[in-house]
């Protein structure tokens, strides 16, 4: 792939050097020459000093054979106008922007345009770190619909098969985390001690899923 990015702030420069490191090509935009030293020695993309949205400065950093195009700049209004023009213009359909406000960031999700918002992102992610399990949410969907929580395997639920836990739940066990490795269910696959369950769900089901997760199987 060819990725355009915006912005060699802490974000982009870390993503450029990302991308690189698996084999893909940068181009990266700041409107500062100086940020271009956050990339180090070893970074082999093309560095453009330019206003990430113009249309001459994009086809500078070959927009136009990109497969995809990143604004992680520290402005939003520089990230969505930039992510407009990549989309609208260029018709760049991997386009994803970094969005400091949440409220904007949920707008502009609907909107077509992938957002990362940063504030509520890290928020998000500390919330989860102090609260019990099942209090928020590893991943909610724009729509705030479906949810996707991880949940280490209640001793109740320990030699029982993943269906019989999904229809009493009314969720997806979506994968499980098993002696570190990734485990995808099958209608055969049985519970075991130490199970991390990641648990697909809708958001109004919740409580019902985790008072199943926590009380056991019913009998029939």
């Amino acid at each position: 792939m060819h990725v355009v990015i915006m912005g060699c702030g802490r974000v982009g420069s870390t993503l450029a050097r990302s991308l690189e490191d698996r084999n893909h090509t940068v181009s990266i935009i700041d409107s500062e020459p100086d940020a271009f030293r956050r990339l180090g020695p070893g970074f082999n993309g093309d560095k453009i000093t330019g206003i990430g949205f113009d249309q001459e400065v994009l086809e500078k950093a070959g927009i136009r054979r990109a497969d995809a195009f990143a604004a992680v700049s520290s402005g939003d209004n520089s990230n969505i106008i930039a992510a407009r023009v990549a989309r609208e213009s260029f018709g760049i359909q991997q386009v994803v922007a970094r969005i400091y406000d949440p409220g904007r960031a949920e707008v502009y999700q609907r909107l077509g345009i992938t957002t990362v918002a940063t504030v509520k992102w890290t928020a998000d992610q500390v919330l989860r770190r102090l609260l019990p399990a099942g209090a928020e949410p590893d991943y909610r969907d724009p729509s705030g619909t479906i949810r996707l929580d991880h949940v280490p395997v209640t001793d109740v639920w320990i030699g029982h098969r993943t269906v019989e836990f999904q229809e009493q739940a009314r969720c997806r066990i979506a994968w499980i985390d098993r002696l570190g490795e990734g485990v995808l269910p099958t209608r055969d696959s049985v519970i075991q001690e130490g199970d991390l369950l990641h648990i697909v769900m809708r958001e109004e089901n919740a409580q019902r899923a985790y008072q199943v997760f926590n009380n056991g199987p019913q009998e029939h």
